[in-house]
């Protein structure tokens, strides 16, 4: 079977997580489908912030020697 996204999987689940599930009315594949989608999105990110460390920890030296920039244009008084 076949959707928009592209094939679907079947996952095997402990059944008393199922069951447990159906008794308080989640939808099972839902739920799964929605913590995959978590997980790799967390993962990516993960690996975004490890492919840029580099960059980041100088950008952060960069303002903490000189400050933001354009810190001293304040558009708005708060």
């Amino acid at each position: 079977m076949t959707d928009e996204a592209g094939p679907r999987a079947a996952l095997d689940l402990p059944s008393d997580l199922l069951d447990e599930a159906e008794a308080l009315g989640i939808d099972a594949a839902e739920a799964a489908e929605a913590g995959v989608a978590r997980a790799i999105k967390a993962a990516r990110e993960a690996a975004w912030k490890a492919e840029n460390a580099e960059a980041i920890r100088a950008w952060n030296a960069w303002v903490e020697e000189n400050g933001l920039p354009l810190a001293d244009i304040q558009v708005l008084k708060i």
